[in-house]
């Protein structure tokens, strides 16, 4: 499996009218300076054109960072772009299927919210597993009722590849997800609406 990180991994996932006055180029960097692990760009409303110049400069304003890029849904985009993953959804091509065509060395991330997703997602090939919603979270309502911990925790369990806890995180209550088998977090706002970065990934990397 691709090294992604040490744990917990964190996961920021773009969302470009939140990121207030930085602009999601910017937030992108500052991410991968402070440390985290794995930024997936997830700008669905992007024409093609945009989002292609949108992950090549994203791609080179990381560059020396141990930072892994992934692109939401978008796999030719990320094999053309030089992103180093891409990040599939319940809607998306299967795990297997995206193996097949970008090979050994990129990674794939897959959103699930059940264990037999989950289940499908690794035996595809992934080398990682967002797990939610977790907690409540208005952008995941779509998806049914949270897991709550002890659900999430039995599931993670089950599982031999990393798997991150999504819906609802908070750098309160991050420390409970991590005691629960999560191997990260995952966020759009918690990540967005922080006003610097590094002391938020310095506490949440010092969670467990």
């Amino acid at each position: 499996m691709r090294a992604l990180g040490h744990p917990p991994l964190l996961y920021l996932i773009t969302d470009r009218t939140l990121c207030g006055t930085r602009s999601v180029l910017d937030l992108i960097e500052e991410a991968a300076r402070a440390g985290v692990d794995l930024i997936q760009i997830r700008e669905k409303d992007l024409p093609t054109r945009q989002l292609c110049a949108l992950v090549e400069e994203a791609v080179a304003r990381i560059a020396g960072t141990p930072a892994r890029l992934l692109v939401n849904d978008r796999v030719d985009v990320a094999l053309t772009c030089g992103a180093h993953g891409v990040h599939l959804t319940t809607q998306s091509l299967p795990a297997a299927v995206v193996r097949e065509i970008v090979g050994p060395e990129v990674v794939i991330g897959v959103s699930t919210h059940s264990l037999e997703e989950a289940h499908a997602a690794e035996a595809g090939g992934a080398d990682f597993l967002v797990l939610g919603p977790v907690f409540e979270t208005p952008s995941k309502k779509p998806y049914g009722p949270p897991l709550g911990l002890e659900t999430f925790a039995r599931i993670a369990a089950r599982l031999r590849i990393p798997v991150l806890a999504i819906g609802g995180i908070t750098p309160e209550n991050a420390p409970a997800v991590l005691a629960h088998h999560a191997a990260g977090v995952a966020a759009i706002r918690m990540f967005a609406e922080a006003e610097e970065l590094a002391p938020l990934v310095a506490r949440l990397k010092s969670s467990r």
